[in-house]
């Protein structure tokens, strides 16, 4: 590594290790667990809240200051604890909330009842299985809970699951996490099968068969894992473009063939969705979730490296510079993820290289993290949740921590130590 990358690692490690801590909650009212949340004291976002995909990915962070040689278990009652609390506060249909605080959970003025909207990101059963590969495969503390877990898992295939192609889509575009995706902001109820969406849940049902595995229940691996492979022939099918060599979301939002209907009679519609040609960063999901084969990687990684497009001194362009929609405004309601660089999709997107064996790329991507990371704490004391691609510089919310931290797993890569990484 250059020198410039080797000083803001080290300096990078000593303000994560220094800051964490006030990461952490006690049990509080109705989380009755001890909890991460994504800020510490100082930051816009200093809560008491527990967010979904939030606080499993600060955990992953959390378990790399462990690996490094923090105080083993340190922070991993916080991780089990995250879960323990989403776990207590579903409901017997399933439904999980997709944050909570000691006092209630999410709700939101327009809309009455938060079961009729998106729930918890299907990243549960993952962060469950993180914990339990670092534990030496230890399942007693979530036995338990297991019939809650299918329960959740249960009512995404269900209640959010576009039946005739077998993909998940979202409910609206309501905490989407990736806040203002143009394939889902702003769009009809139900329309969006998004590649993000089922890229999280593709790996949510390899971590329930790997759970089911350890629990001795063979039969419930296999069809969970039956389950992945379903999702995966689906993905390949319907979201695929052999055309542009990349993955997109597709569009439900069609009207309904009519049988006997005069109007399109000769011909009706015989496909089930259209891909939505839009360049966004979550086209590479499918890297990271391992839906791909390695031919698609390779076409993929060449769209990867383009300066036009996403390649730039950040990192990776959340949306692609040539998309009409690309845009670097300062926002928090929604989040900007229009073409800024985000920690979180740099982080992904390096683990879905490292997943292809793309090492050089990588590097590059996680080197350019931590220039990005260190040049900011080195100006600004602090970091930021998102950044221009080109210059670097913050856009939004000074003390912005959360998933950024996983820079820290980034640096242990780099160094050839100890790599904690999503399951």
């Amino acid at each position: 590594m250059e020198d410039r990358v080797l000083r803001y690692a080290e300096l990078l490690k000593k303000h994560i290790s220094a800051s964490c801590g006030g990461m952490t909650r006690s049990p509080s009212g109705r989380l009755k667990h001890p909890y991460v949340v994504p800020t510490s004291e100082g930051s816009p976002y200093y809560t008491d809240t527990l967010w979904d995909w939030d606080s499993w990915l600060t955990c992953i962070a959390f378990a790399q200051l462990e690996a490094d040689g923090g105080q083993k278990g340190q922070y991993a009652h916080c991780e089990r604890g995250s879960v323990l609390n989403f776990l207590d506060l579903s409901t017997s249909d399933g439904y999980m909330p997709i944050c909570a605080t000691p006092a209630k959970d999410l709700t939101v003025p327009g809309i009455e009842d938060m079961r009729e909207t998106n729930m918890h990101k299907p990243v549960i059963a993952q962060q469950i299985a993180s914990i339990v590969q670092r534990d030496s495969a230890d399942t007693q503390w979530i036995k338990p809970y297991i019939p809650r877990l299918e329960s959740s898992i249960n009512r995404w295939l269900t209640e959010y699951r576009e039946p005739e192609t077998g993909l998940l889509r979202w409910r609206d575009d309501f905490a989407v996490g990736v806040d203002n995706d143009p394939a889902v902001f702003y769009r009809p109820k139900n329309s969006c099968g998004s590649i993000y969406l089922n890229s999280l849940m593709y790996r949510e049902l390899l971590a329930m068969g790997y759970l089911m595995e350890l629990l001795g229940d063979a039969k419930k691996a296999n069809a969970w894992r039956g389950r992945a492979t379903d999702l995966r022939r689906a993905v390949q099918k319907y979201c695929w473009d052999e055309r542009d060599g990349t993955f997109y979301s597709v569009d439900f939002g069609l009207l309904p063939v009519k049988e006997g209907a005069w109007l399109h009679n000769g011909a009706p519609r015989d496909y089930p969705c259209l891909l939505m040609r839009i360049d966004c960063w979550t086209s590479f999901m499918p890297l990271w979730a391992g839906l791909c084969t390695q031919e698609q990687a390779e076409k993929m990684l060449s769209r990867l490296r383009d300066t036009r497009t996403y390649a730039c001194r950040g990192g990776i362009r959340t949306l692609s510079r040539l998309e009409k929609m690309y845009d670097l405004r300062a926002s928090n309601n929604p989040s900007n993820w229009r073409g800024p660089v985000w920690g979180i999709s740099n982080y992904m997107v390096f683990s879905g290289l490292l997943r292809y064996g793309f090492e050089a790329d990588a590097r590059e991507m996680a080197e350019k993290t931590v220039l990005l990371f260190g040049r900011d704490l080195e100006i600004n004391g602090c970091l930021h949740e998102y950044y221009d691609p080109d210059s670097c510089e913050p856009i939004m919310t000074h003390g912005f921590e959360n998933w950024n931290y996983l820079v820290l797993n980034m640096i242990a890569w780099l160094e050839n130590r100890k790599f904690a990484d999503t399951f």
